[in-house]
């Protein structure tokens, strides 16, 4: 373990002041893509999704729950799995109550291909209470590119065409259920997309990193080593 050198009080300052004007450049920074975030140019969802939910049927429209905004987790949990992917079961751990995005004209959900039977009781099993709803039977996971299968659709993940992938070193990425974020807006009865991140675009919603990142000690593992919140050890 290595841990910080020890200095005094005055010694200790000084690095502090170098390290905030650091810390101030990097907000700076991230205060100027998200100006570039929120320029970003739309898409109007044309396709008429179907998804399944608690209470039946529903379009992409009923997620927005009358809102504004929605912003969906894709959430790694295929037909033929048993539950949660426990990197997708940590960022879901890491969403704030989701009253302050309520009182911001925005949703926040999850979708997965699993179907409802299996969604459900490993929803109440993780005590959340976030909307959760089944994409499978339609296109839509597909369409944006968190499920990868060459047979159903051209292979893309994080803007990587399958021949890209596999030169980057990462094939495991052409075939499977895989995580992301996306962003919508509604007009009326209009949807359009705005945003979509995948990979270490979506860590921004990992809180525990966050306050992890301000220890000495740091983060300590990685989000995929990570376990399910009722399964560590005493």
């Amino acid at each position: 373990m290595n841990l910080p050198q020890v200095v005094s009080p005055d010694e200790w300052l000084t690095a502090r002041k170098e390290l905030l004007e650091a810390e101030k450049e990097v907000l700076l920074a991230k205060d100027a893509v998200s100006a570039r975030r929120r320029e970003l140019p739309m898409v109007k969802i044309d396709k008429d999704y179907t998804f399944e939910g608690p209470d039946g049927k529903l379009r992409l429209l009923d997620m927005f729950e009358g809102r504004t905004q929605l912003i969906i987790y894709h959430f790694m949990f295929g037909p033929d799995q048993d539950e949660g992917h426990n990197s997708c079961s940590f960022m879901v751990d890491n969403i704030s109550h989701p009253s302050h995005l309520h009182a911001n004209n925005t949703t926040i959900a999850l979708i997965s291909r699993a179907p409802m039977a299996k969604l459900t009781p490993f929803k109440e099993r993780m005590g959340w209470t976030i909307p959760w709803y089944s994409s499978f039977g339609s296109d839509f996971n597909y369409d944006f590119h968190v499920t990868t299968d060459e047979s159903v659709a051209p292979v893309e993940y994080n803007y990587k065409d399958k021949a890209t992938l596999i030169a980057k070193g990462t094939p495991y990425y052409i075939s499977g259920e895989w995580h992301g974020l996306s962003v919508f807006l509604r007009d009326g009865d209009d949807v359009y997309h705005t945003y979509s991140a995948y990979e270490r675009g979506v860590e921004q919603m990992l809180n525990t990193y966050n306050y992890l990142d301000l220890t000495p000690l740091g983060r300590q593992a990685h989000v995929t080593q990570f376990a399910l919140h009722d399964t560590y050890d005493a």
